[in-house]
């Protein structure tokens, strides 16, 4: 290695930084938040150094650096625009044996600052060696993806109950076990769905119960994959992706979405398409019951929100009277998606300023909506599952009040490289609609905002691409 990477303690020491401009403001911060005590040695401060001399978080010698200035510290960062100085720097604080950095000049550095992952007390740090600090950050923002806010959270709740682990488990590997079960099950997601007194209760028990053999505790994760586009996915839904052991998934989860599940759990399709249900609802929720009391982690996927037509209330009923953990992880619902990308805002302060979702099955070839409420000027409707339907839709909303000239939009598989887009007027949509040969899943947009989707539409899709990928527009 050309560093050792170590964790200095510098809470309460005195630290030096030379120099006053933004580069220097960014170390400050750094030092600050690790408890150090910063004098800046520059002629002139930066606005951000300004205020937080006001504050009191920094002293300021207002001059130029001196060898003397290197008497009382722990530590030496070097962020001035001239080399000449900063060489200076480097070569008094090495020769006073103290650590020095300086800024994008890895020959002078003693010590280089990482990207950091900050978790307190878990800190996460990534360095290239100052060959490439823009590697590091990348390298960096990947990390804040896979490790949870809340991790810090959980390190401190852990360290509260080291000493009555030890107690109760004598063997080293049994406390391996221990925390390994802990730190990768209920009790840790309990930490970062915010219920952490039901955590510490749980910890407690499960070391009472002194069995690192036992039975794990099951767990179903209800969790929203978004329009079809992995890019739009939460940080929260693709860590539990990547651990639970099952997945139950819906007809509106698309392959690239699933692939980012972990590879080796079982997956079971329960998808519903119109007349054909590989599985009622009952026997889905009474599943996901079965699951979780065999001790194992379950992922129930959907398509888009599972609270927004996703019928994951009635799942999270089932679970809930059959005393089954369970956290709800939202997921952008196809309406805000699948405009988005289309081009369409779904409020405007020019057109819209009310937003209407709905579903447009059919039923007995009619729909019962509230189609007085749906047809008010100055709003937007959005109508999920309406393709067969569209013309039903159409007519009735004219014959309810709207103008057959009324904006109007189907998206076919809107985020995905096999989105389509047709705009045209509640006159004209459904003819147009079946002259392009859509097909399901699509979406309905019902209003003056369509008009705007000429203007705005950004997503070119790469059908050539074997991901989701995002061709942007350069107008």
């Amino acid at each position: 290695m050309q560093f050792l990477p170590i964790f200095l303690d510098i809470k309460n020491q005195p630290c030096t930084v030379v120099g006053g401009g933004e580069v220097a403001a960014r170390k400050v911060d750094v030092l600050l938040n690790s408890g150090g005590k910063v004098t800046v040695i520059s002629p002139e401060l930066c606005g951000a150094l300004a205020r937080q001399l006001d504050d009191g978080k920094i002293a300021h010698l207002l001059t130029h650096f001196a060898p003397e200035h290197l008497g009382q510290t722990v530590l030496v960062i070097a962020a001035t625009d001239d080399r000449a100085v900063n060489a200076q720097v480097s070569e008094l604080a090495r020769a006073r044996s103290l650590p020095v950095n300086v800024v994008d000049d890895p020959a002078l550095c003693s010590f280089i600052m990482p990207s950091v992952v900050d978790r307190s007390p878990v800190i996460v740090a990534v360095s290239t060696g100052g060959s490439s600090p823009v590697l590091a950050r990348l390298l960096r923002a990947r990390l804040e993806t896979l490790i949870p806010g809340a991790y810090g959270r959980l390190a401190t709740m852990a360290d509260s109950f080291r000493s009555k682990v030890k107690q109760h488990f004598s063997e080293p590997g049994q406390r391996r076990v221990f925390w390994e079960k802990v730190l990768q099950g209920p009790i840790a997601e309990m930490v970062y769905a915010g219920r952490e007194s039901e955590a510490v209760k749980a910890l407690e028990q499960a070391i009472e119960e002194g069995a690192p053999d036992a039975k794990p505790i099951g767990e179903v994760y209800l969790v929203g994959g978004g329009p079809g586009n992995p890019d739009l996915l939460t940080f929260r839904a693709l860590r539990l992706m990547q651990q639970a052991d099952v997945i139950v998934y819906d007809n509106l989860v698309t392959q690239p979405v699933l692939d980012m599940t972990r590879r080796d759990a079982d997956r079971i399709f329960v998808g519903k398409q119109r007349a054909n249900h590989a599985m009622r609802q009952e026997e889905i929720n009474e599943l996901l019951v079965k699951l979780a009391k065999e001790g194992k982690r379950v992922l129930r996927l959907k398509g888009g929100d599972p609270f927004i037509f996703g019928r994951g209330g009635e799942e999270i009923e089932t679970l809930s009277a059959n005393h089954i953990p369970f956290q709800v992880v939202p997921g952008i619902t196809a309406a805000s998606g699948v405009a988005s990308y289309a081009g369409i805002p779904l409020t405007h302060r020019d057109y819209a300023q009310a937003c209407v979702f709905v579903t447009g099955h059919l039923k007995d070839n009619t729909m019962d909506l509230d189609w007085d409420m749906l047809a008010r000027p100055n709003q937007t409707v959005v109508i999920y599952m309406g393709l067969l339907g569209l013309p039903v839709l159409c007519q009735q909303l004219i014959a309810h009040g709207l103008t057959a000239e009324t904006p109007a939009a189907i998206v076919q598989q809107g985020t995905t490289p096999s989105q389509r887009v047709v705009t045209g007027t509640l006159g004209n949509l459904p003819t147009l609609a079946a002259e392009a040969q859509l097909k399901p899943p699509t979406l309905i947009i019902v209003g003056k905002v369509v008009s705007l989707q000429g203007k705005l539409n950004w997503f070119v899709p790469d059908q050539a691409a074997e991901g989701n990928f995002a061709i942007t527009r350069n107008n």
